[in-house]
Parts: C-alpha cells; structure tokens; sequence
C-alpha cells in the first residue's frame, strides 16, 4: 500500500503546538509517509519541529465544538452529537516519553490527522521504514556499515589466533541459528558437525559461542540458550564436549542461569527446555539468579514512567510508586549478576557459560554490563558502541519485537520488553558512580535510548542477523554507530572528564546507591531541563579549561 493511501489530511493551517519548554505557537502542520511537520508561521525564529512517525506510542483525541461541550471521542456518531464549528485536540504520546498537544480546527480534520498517524506509525513492514529513505548529505550506501565482527575480534587478539578458539562459519547461511551472525567463534577442538549437533540441542539454535576473552588470564565468557533435555533427560555428547574443551579438562567453569532453579525445572518438565546436569556437565558449577523479562519488565517501565508524570508533588505518593515499579530493583538485580559474572572471569579466574531461555535478552544485558565492568577497552566511546553492535546487534537481540512499542503506548502487550533501555540505565548507573572511567557521556545512552524505538538509522532494525540480510539493511540503509562517531559528533558523546584505567570498576548496588535516571525519566519536566542546563554548562567549562591547558 503506498502512504499516500494512509493520509486523508496532508496539512492543516492554524494548528496551536503545546510542547514542553515552549511557548504555544500556532502554525501549519504537515504529514508525510514517515513525519509530522510543524512549521511556526508568526514568530520570526521560523521554528519547526519533525517529528518521526515511529516515534508516536499512542495518540489520545478529545474534540470541543462551540455550545461548550468537549469531550473522549468514543465512536464516528460523535459527529451527529456536536452540530457546528469545532476544534479537536490531538496528545501525542512519543516512546521517547515526550508528550505535546496539537489543537486543530475542524474534528474532521482532527479524525483525518489521527487516523494518518495512527495507521503510519503502526506499519510494521520493515522495508518501508524511514532508514531506507533517509540519506544523509555527508553519508553514502559505500560507506563501511559497522564497527566490527567476529573475525575482526579474532585477528585483532592473538591469543585467540595462537590458542584454543577458531572462527567458524557453520552459520553461513543462517540456517543453523538465525540470530547468530554468519561467523562465530568457538573452541578450535570442536569441529563445525559436531557444531550442528550442539545446536539442535539448544533452544533456536544458539549454542555456546565465545563472546569475551580475558586478556590477562585467559579466561573467557560464553553465552547460549538453554539445552532442551526435556523431561527425559536428554543428553547430547557434542555438547558436552563443547563446553569441556572450554575449560580444557583441567579447570573449573561457572554456569550462570538468569532463570530461578524452580523456572529452569519448570521448563524442563513442561516447555522441553531445561539446564546443564552435574553428572553430564562436570567441572562445570550451575549458579542460579532470577531476572525477570517479558511483560513484568515492560509493566515496570510503564509504572516508572507513571510515577514520574505524578503532578501531584506529594513526595511520599512519589517514592511509594516509584519503589512499586521496581524498576530500580531490576537495575540491581542486573548489576548484582553482572558482577557476579565479571567476580568469576576477573578475580577468581575462571570461565563463564550465561544463558537462561533463548539467551536474546538477560544473557547479553549481563555479558555486557560485565564487559564494561572488567575491559577498559569497552569503556571508551567507540569501544563501548563496538561493544552494543557485538552483543546485541550481532548477538541477537529482537529490537523489532522488544521496541515495538513503549511506556504509553494502549495496545495489548505482545512481546514487548525494554531490555536495551535496561542496559542504558545500568550503564549510567556506572557512569554515575564512576564518572572519570566512562568515555562516553550520559547524551549517547540518551541518543542510544530513542533510536532504539524510532531511527533514521538501519542498525536497531529487524530482530536478528538472518532478517537484516533478507531485506539488505546493511546495502540500503546507513549506520548509526558510523554516524556518532563522526568528528562533529564526537564532542557531544564523549566524557570530557575520561580518565583511562586498567582496574576494573565494581559498582556498589546497595539500594542507598542506585539512583533515579533523571535525564531519561525527567527529561521532558522541568527539573530534567534544568539538569540538562547544568549539565551542558559544566560541559563547556571542562572543555574550555582543557583548551587553555593545552596552551
């Protein structure tokens, strides 16, 4: 279907725009396939706003006809009920949790707007998306997309190259695991065919693959999904094997499942999923800690983001559903894990397996977080964008499910998560708490946090590699990654306050400890604006005194 067949109303003149920090201001609206165009006609500043379309997470309607009567538009009778002129006002509720009004004259402009926005900004075909249509003047399609990959990681690291691990290229057709990426690597003992066995014996395919290496001892963390030993209590030898030639026979490795025991048993008598055995699996150690993903994660999002539109200034109320989100506690809960992980590689010496069911979601949120906690080389702004790409983009994470919608959004939760936004809150819990180890500044997790749910960009498209592929993201769409790396934009990214550190940071997450993420959460409120301000002036100071030290 083309737009244009989506849009009844193209624009409308004498639209009234009622945004956070602004005056009013009246101006023409105008609606296109993929935005919604405010242009300031009376000001001489000439402002507009553009809006991306799938950005919009819900839109309420209300309309008020001259008598005086207003109200919820509920059906199209409503028209019949309010002879004469009237004006309808739209509230369009962003993902990136802005909220702004729109007052337009005439309801059947009003519905014909609506409809426009709501049937464009829930195309779910990805091929019609904005990324294959934006073209930036200084970007081209030639441009390399990305920042690495698998076998960038090995020939960048020669221990892997002279010891124990291989790249693999059993996945290069996709077939064997859609959401791992055309190359993997693996222990150099285990060969491809035993590979394709190990994979039947896990959920979609995702068997074991190395994901970090210790520089210093060698060490190295693997994720995967469950195995699928069932209620029977199947066993697979190649498996088996694979993990063995982990640890080399000789050493002791650690298993960490985001599921609680009792879930893990549950999946396996009921769901054919299941764990790793003592018996089948020994040397390795099966460490249990509960995450919770799905619809409790989504529902805590959507009850923060409650709490922090209270206008009622009542400070008890305030913190009361605050903590009845719990979505400070999910932050906990993934720091605490992810330090366990990084306590086994880092101080006790040992590898690590992470998985719990399909090893999209938990397991890359606590293999990344523990990344930024143990290598320094993650930490800086290209290390810590190369990072996200390996283990989130490469590694599997379905963004096009997960971000389909966010907290305002009134349709029925599908599956929905906001796991990514997860990781950026624990990232700038880090950054918080150590505020001289990041390179990267609190303005990428905000820039990362809305181009997750709507970008110009390719890079969050699709829910895993085997998808991207089919519909060539990566020949018809330019990276996002490659794009805040530019000169002109790395100032706004980086930490002018960086300072390199080979010691690994280890993040209190006492709940004393843990903080509010104002910059996303207020970011639209007065307070947020006011951080911002301080924020930007503290920025220019820094960076004014680094120019005169360098004279």
């Amino acid at each position: 279907m083309e737009f244009s067949e989506h849009i009844r109303t193209a624009n409308v003149e004498n639209v009234v725009l009622r945004q956070p920090f602004h005056p009013s201001t009246k101006g023409t609206l105008c609606i296109t396939g993929h935005h919604l165009i405010f242009s300031d006609r009376e000001s001489q500043s000439c402002r507009q706003v553009l809006l991306l379309l799938r950005n919009i997470d819900a839109i309420e309607k209300s309309v008020e006809n001259l008598l005086g009567n207003s109200g919820l538009l509920c059906s199209a009778r409503w028209k019949e009920r309010a002879p004469g002129p009237s004006s309808g006002t739209l509230t369009i509720k962003c993902k990136d949790l802005c909220v702004f009004q729109l007052d337009i004259p005439g309801m059947e402009q009003c519905l014909n707007i609506a409809h426009s926005i709501e049937a464009l900004s829930s195309m779910d075909e990805v091929a019609d998306m904005y990324p294959f249509f934006h073209r930036p003047h200084d970007a081209s399609l030639q441009d390399q997309w990305g920042l690495s990959s698998p076998q960038h990681q090995y020939h960048q690291m020669e221990a892997l190259q002279r010891g124990r691990w291989r790249l693999s290229s059993v996945n290069g057709d996709h077939t064997v695991c859609p959401s791992y990426p055309p190359t993997v690597l693996v222990p150099r003992a285990i060969s491809d065919k035993a590979l394709l066995k190990a994979a039947r014996f896990r959920q979609a395919g995702r068997f074991p693959v190395l994901c970090y290496h210790h520089r210093k001892n060698g060490k190295v963390i693997m994720r995967s999904s469950q195995p699928l030993t069932g209620a029977n209590r199947k066993r697979c030898q190649e498996d088996e094997l694979l993990l063995q030639a982990v640890i080399d026979g000789s050493d002791k490795g650690y298993i960490i499942d985001t599921r609680s025991s009792q879930q893990a048993q549950q999946a396996r008598m009921t769901a054919g999923g299941g764990f790793e055995s003592k018996s089948s699996y020994p040397g390795w150690t099966r460490l249990h800690r509960q995450m919770e993903k799905g619809k409790a994660l989504q529902e805590s999002l959507i009850k923060v983001v409650e709490a922090c539109g209270d206008q009622t200034n009542n400070m008890d109320r305030w913190l009361s559903k605050l903590e009845n989100s719990k979505w400070l506690y999910h932050v906990q809960t993934a720091l605490s894990t992810a330090g366990l992980l990084a306590e086994c590689v880092e101080r006790d010496g040992h590898s690590v397996l992470v998985h719990g069911s399909e090893g999209t979601d938990c397991t890359l949120l606590i293999s990344t977080l523990a990344q930024l906690i143990m290598d320094p080389a993650c930490r800086t702004l290209e290390g810590f964008l190369t990072l996200l790409e390996r283990e989130w983009v490469q590694g599997g994470h379905p963004f096009q499910q997960r971000c389909a919608r966010s907290a305002h959004s009134h349709a029925r939760l599908q599956q929905e998560a906001p796991v990514f936004l997860l990781l950026l809150d624990c990232a700038w819990q880090l950054w918080y708490q150590f505020p001289l180890a990041l390179g990267f500044s609190e303005n990428l997790l905000l820039r990362l946090a809305t181009e997750a749910y709507a970008s110009d960009y390719g890079t969050f498209l699709c829910n895993s590699d085997r998808e991207r592929c089919a519909i060539g993201v990566k020949e018809k769409t330019h990276c996002l990654f490659q794009a805040l790396l530019k000169p002109e934009e790395r100032g706004l990214y980086s930490n002018p306050l960086y300072e390199s550190t080979e010691l690994a940071i280890w993040p209190s997450v006492h709940p004393q400890s843990l903080q509010l993420w104002r910059g996303f959460f207020l970011r639209w409120s007065q307070q947020g604006r006011h951080l911002e301000e301080a924020h930007d002036e503290m920025r220019n100071m820094i960076c004014q005194w680094g120019r005169l030290a360098v004279r």
